[in-house]
């Protein structure tokens, strides 16, 4: 028996999947994970490390679709959805089936616990849809990695959406040269902040680097 509002979305799916529309009118990454209590850490904020969306949309440039039918202006977005394995299969197998259809190019996929199985088995129903699994607690690692020979799935560390979704744009980045030029973009940003530190720390030294950065006497 499927709940109403569960059924609802997977109506939704496989009608957006039959529209057709075009790939610039879609989201480019799908961002799924098991509970919304993983939202901390798929999304960032709340004393949690930045995530998923920070990396697509504060670092480079990717708007939320909220609207299928609906893009935002940027040329390049994302949707995110709550799927759990467990308690909502049927959407589960719904989303990964319907997601190239959809339009998606690649999808993120976060979980925590034990039997952490949202990330493989979404890799598993939307081959050849390449997925990356994010563990959302060290314990989920196992489970998100645990994947038999040709049913493959990439895999960040624990908690480390950011890096997961970095690696989504790094996978549209082989078809799209401007998703390329901000991830130069965002990669030269890194290295010129370890570059102010490193200058500061030798020119200040130890003592006062760690006064002027650190606020200690």
């Amino acid at each position: 028996m499927t709940a109403d509002s569960v059924q609802s979305i997977i109506d939704q799916l496989h009608e957006q999947a039959e529209a057709d529309l075009p790939n610039e009118e879609t989201p480019d990454v799908g961002i799924v994970m098991g509970s919304d209590s993983d939202l901390p850490t798929m999304a960032g904020g709340q004393g949690k490390r930045p995530g998923a969306y920070a990396a697509l949309a504060d670092e480079l440039g990717f708007e939320e679709q909220t609207d299928y039918e609906d893009a935002p202006e940027s040329r390049f977005t994302f949707e995110t959805f709550v799927v759990s394995a467990h308690r909502t299969p049927d959407l589960m197998y719904a989303y990964a089936e319907t997601a190239e259809a959809r339009g998606i190019d690649v999808i993120v996929a976060g979980a925590g616990g034990k039997s952490a199985d949202l990330p493989n088995m979404t890799a598993s129903i939307a081959y050849p849809l390449p997925v990356i699994g994010v563990p959302v607690q060290e314990k989920s690692v196992d489970s998100v990695i645990g994947m038999p020979q040709g049913a493959p799935i990439t895999a960040v560390d624990a908690g480390k959406s950011f890096n997961a979704a970095l690696t989504a744009a790094q996978i549209l980045s082989r078809q799209h040269g401007e998703i390329r030029e901000r991830l130069v973009e965002y990669h030269e940003g890194l290295q010129e902040e370890v570059g102010e530190v490193s200058r500061d720390l030798n020119e200040l030294g130890t003592p006062g680097f760690k006064d002027e950065y650190w606020g200690e006497e």
